[in-house]
């Protein structure tokens, strides 16, 4: 009886979410976007130069020159030659460690080399990988056609391939610089519509916590409204420091985040970030009880699903290794809320070509980036495309509080994004 409900659960997201989404995506894949090559082609070059300076001062800082791309030699350098406290050690070969979290230590104790370093490489990955890389992808129609994944990650999410449009990050100053090269042709606009929290907004839902259902109902700052239940003060005496910190932690307990981990990001102690944690799942027991659920459930199922019924195996539940239990307790907590997320949005995608197809004929689904869209537009029908995109976006799911989808436009991705 069992196998028989997990077989009909799964044969329903096959039947009415991944099967309806193929055509949705092979048309998206044939239609591509519009580079402007030339644009990344000056971009490039300047980064070259930047990255030419900052091998220079690093250099500097060193006092001899040494292969930057190589973590033995960096290793060396900073530990060995210019005494920088060594914070950790790799686990296979003991070897100094040099990756980010070790570099971000640095930064924060002080020692520009560390910066530097990080800047470094954030402007090397992306050169290579974006600014580089784009203009030798660009068809004869002067499009790029990323091809889309539907059984890659595991949390049901799609992922994209030549290229891999989904790590362009969204916040810096380099990835909104990236994304300017993806243009609308004369006549149109990009228009990119996205949801809202949309996590946050599942974990209301699923955990049934009613002070998170009624400040989402309330059309609250989340992040705020959750600074001041934890610490109860008025919404309106919120600092931005506690306001972030709401922020780092509502997003720190869908991904399973420890009190170390929340120390690292806030950059406080351990035991205040326990506190913190202690005093939001006090004030948020629907929360509470959702993650106890999750984890007994997934410990005797071996497995979590989503809303739907899309299911995720979890073999390392019972591990006896302590790392691989914890991966996966954690992998437990987020995979119920991210593969909802997953999911809605397929929904969401499908409605909208059927949509489009039937009513806007002109426009057309171009991409999709985990919770947004990016559509063409003729121009003149934006405003319309717009309400009618975001419709199908809020109106997807039933849920216990609202879906909410914010849609912009402009003449590139960068300026639809807003």
């Amino acid at each position: 009886m069992r196998r028989e409900l997990e077989a009909g659960s799964l044969a329903r997201v096959y039947a009415e979410i991944e099967a309806p989404l193929v055509p949705v995506l092979l048309r998206m894949e044939e239609a591509g976007i519009l580079l402007d090559a030339g644009y990344l082609q000056q971009m490039s070059v300047e980064l070259g130069v930047e990255i030419a300076n900052l091998e220079e001062e690093i250099y500097k800082q060193a006092g001899e020159r040494f292969n930057l791309n190589s973590p033995q030699q960096l290793g060396t350098v900073l530990f060995e030659k210019m005494g920088l406290p060594a914070i950790k050690r790799t686990q296979k070969t003991k070897s100094y460690s040099t990756g980010a979290e070790t570099l971000e230590e640095l930064g924060r104790r002080g020692y520009p080399i560390a910066q530097l370093l990080l800047r470094y490489r954030e402007l090397t990955k992306l050169k290579s990988t974006y600014v580089d890389a784009l203009p030798q992808l660009v068809g004869p129609d002067g499009r790029v056609h990323t091809r889309y994944n539907q059984a890659v990650a595991a949390t049901g999410r799609l992922s994209s391939t030549d290229p891999n449009l989904q790590n362009i990050p969204v916040r810096t100053e380099l990835g909104q610089r990236i994304r300017r090269a993806f243009i609308a042709p004369p006549g149109h606009v990009l228009l990119v519509a996205d949801y809202s929290q949309i996590e946050l907004r599942l974990l209301a839902h699923i955990a049934e916590e009613k002070a998170l259902i009624d400040a989402f109902a309330a059309g609250q700052d989340i992040n705020r409204a959750t600074a001041a239940v934890v610490l109860g003060v008025a919404p309106e005496l919120v600092t931005a420091e506690q306001r972030r910190a709401a922020k780092t932690i509502n997003f720190g307990i869908l991904y399973g985040m420890s009190a170390y981990g929340l120390s690292q990001e806030l950059g406080i102690s351990t035991k205040e970030a326990d506190r913190f944690i202690a005093a939001y799942l006090g004030r948020y027991p629907g929360v509470k009880s959702y993650m106890d659920e999750t984890l007994a459930s997934a410990e005797k199922e071996g497995k979590v699903e989503t809303l739907y019924g899309r299911v995720r195996w979890l073999p390392d539940i019972r591990s006896k290794n302590y790392g691989l239990r914890e991966s996966a307790r954690r992998m437990a907590i987020n995979a119920r809320i991210q593969g909802t997320a997953a999911d809605v949005l397929k929904l969401a995608m499908i409605a909208v070509d059927r949509r489009l197809r039937d009513e806007q004929p002109g426009a057309r689904l171009l991409l999709t980036v985990h919770d947004e869209l990016v559509l063409e537009v003729p121009e003149e029908q934006a405003e319309a495309v717009a309400q009618m995109v975001k419709a199908e976006m809020e109106g997807v799911a039933d849920l216990k509080v609202p879906l909410v989808a914010d849609a912009g436009w402009g003449k590139s991705w960068y300026e639809a994004k807003g």
